[in-house]
């Protein structure tokens, strides 16, 4: 959690395509989003480019399948990282998720993010009755970009991102993402636009509503003081 009155939020940054991401475009409305529910709360931006991280290995893996009584991670290990960006995601008080659908689901690099901060007796416990997660939970926005559509009657494409999302965030205690979709990207310029024009519609509505009480949380104020590029290798 952040100290004082900032507010920390960490965005993760999953398209290859940098200043191009449409994904990151509509990301930066969501923060403009939660910056017009003013009142004065500053924030601070971590963004963490999810291209520059690498994949668990086998030893992570093999962590993860034996007892809970292992030797300390190494230096630059898979299970070191793991601890670096659980410990980056629980200080956070916001996540953002600026992602594109590749394949009807997560980039791959959003997935290894996924791999490395669900693990078990760190971010979630096996009980009988289920996972359970262990994180506090906090909101969580999801910006997401689709080469088709994927909301509405001519939705023509499957998409298994945002169940996905759902489940693997809920298994760590993040129980209530929103997401915002700008689709049909690949349709050319002016169906790019429309479809703009209509995410961009969607993130005031959302935060509108939430700036007014009509929505189920409370809101929470605040304005930009800074970015901070992370990377983890």
């Amino acid at each position: 959690m952040s100290p004082s009155n900032t507010l920390c939020v960490l965005r993760l940054i999953a398209s290859p395509r940098g200043a191009e991401s449409e994904s990151l475009r509509l990301s930066h409305q969501v923060l403009d989003g939660i910056a017009r529910q003013s009142g004065g709360r500053p924030l601070s931006v971590t963004d963490l480019d999810l291209n520059t991280l690498a994949h668990v290995d086998g030893s992570y893996a093999r962590v993860l399948a034996g007892s809970a009584d292992v030797d300390p991670p190494q230096p630059a290990s898979s299970l070191q990282r793991s601890d670096n960006l659980i410990h980056q995601l629980d200080r956070a008080d916001v996540l953002v998720i600026a992602t594109p659908m590749h394949n009807y689901g997560v980039p791959s690099a959003l997935k290894a993010w996924i791999d490395h901060i669900v693990r078990i007796r760190v971010t979630f416990n096996s009980t009988p009755q289920g996972k359970v997660g262990l994180l506090r939970d906090r909101p969580v926005y999801g910006a997401i970009s689709s080469g088709g559509l994927i909301t509405g009657d001519r939705a023509r494409q499957p998409d298994f991102l945002r169940p996905y999302l759902k489940a693997a965030l809920a298994t760590v205690g993040l129980n209530h993402p929103q997401f915002f979709t700008v689709e049909g990207t690949a349709g050319g310029d002016v169906e790019l636009a429309g479809a703009r024009a209509r995410a961009e519609e969607h993130v005031m509505e959302f935060f509108s509503a939430r700036s007014s009480g009509q929505a189920n949380s409370d809101p929470q104020s605040f304005s930009v003081i800074d970015g901070i590029q992370s990377r983890f290798r």
